[in-house]
C-alpha cells in the first residue's frame, strides 16, 4: 500500500498536480516563528515537507532546517529550490512512520512541523509516527500540526479529531493551543503542542 501511495504522489509531482503544495508559508507558522513569543532559532523538522517551501522559510530565518518526505521527486525539487534561494537546508527521502530508521536526521529538534501529513496516515502509522517524533524532540520543543477534521469520503473516513491528536502524543506532548479553520470546504485545525519528556 505504501509503495502504491508513493507512486501516486510521485506521478502527481511529475505532472504538477499538487494542490497541497501551495508554495506559500502559512501565517500560523509565520506567527509562531516571528511573533511576540517566538522561540530562538534552533533545529527544525518539517514532516512531509513536499518541495521544501517551509524548510526554506525556516532556514532563511536562521533555523537549522530539515525536511523529510517519502516522495524522492519532491525531495529533489526541494533541494533545487533551496539552492536557487541560496539557503542551507537539508532534505531527506524517508517515511515519517519510520523516523528512527532515518539516519540522516539529527536526534534532537526544537521545532517540528506537519502540514497535512499525520491526518493521512492509518492508526498504526500514526502510532509509529508519534513514537518516532517523540524520540527526536528536545525538552521544551514545539510541535505545530495542521490536520483535517474527520470527514467521510469514498466509503471511509479521513482526518483526525482533537481527541485523536491528544491521545496519539500523550503524555509527553500536550496541546497548548488550537485554531479552527477550513480548507477547500473541509473543517481543519491547527494545533500547537509542547514537549515535556519528564511527564
Amino acid at each position: 500500500m505504501r509503495r502504491w501511495k508513493r507512486l501516486v504522489f510521485w506521478l502527481a509531482y511529475l505532472h504538477g498536480r499538487t494542490p497541497w503544495d501551495t508554495e506559500v508559508t502559512p501565517p500560523e507558522l509565520i506567527q509562531t516563528i516571528e511573533g511576540r513569543d517566538a522561540p530562538e532559532a534552533g533545529r527544525a523538522l518539517d514532516l512531509g515537507c513536499g518541495t521544501g517551501t517551509n524548510v526554506i522559510y525556516l532556514a532563511r530565518r536562521g533555523w537549522d532546517a530539515f525536511g523529510v518526505d517519502f516522495v524522492d521527486r519532491a525531495i529533489r525539487l526541494a533541494r533545487r529550490k533551496a539552492k536557487k534561494a541560496g539557503v542551507q537546508a537539508s532534505f531527506v527521502t524517508g517515511d515519517v512512520t519510520q523516523l528512527q530508521q532515518i539516519k540522516e536526521l539529527p536526534n534532537s529538534f526544537d521545532l517540528a512541523l506537519d502540514i497535512g501529513c499525520f491526518h493521512s496516515l492509518t492508526p498504526d502509522g500514526q502510532r509509529r509516527y508519534a513514537a518516532g517524533l517523540l524520540d527526536r524532540l528536545c525538552p521544551g520543543a514545539t510541535f505545530l500540526l495542521y490536520a483535517w477534521e474527520p470527514r467521510k469520503i469514498g466509503g471511509g473516513e479521513r482526518g483526525v479529531g482533537s481527541a485523536q491528536v491528544e491521545a496519539a502524543f500523550a503524555p509527553h506532548l500536550r496541546v497548548i493551543k488550537m485554531q479552527a479553520g477550513e480548507e477547500r470546504g473541509w473543517p481543519s485545525v491547527w494545533y500547537w503542542l509542547a514537549f515535556s519528556p519528564e511527564k
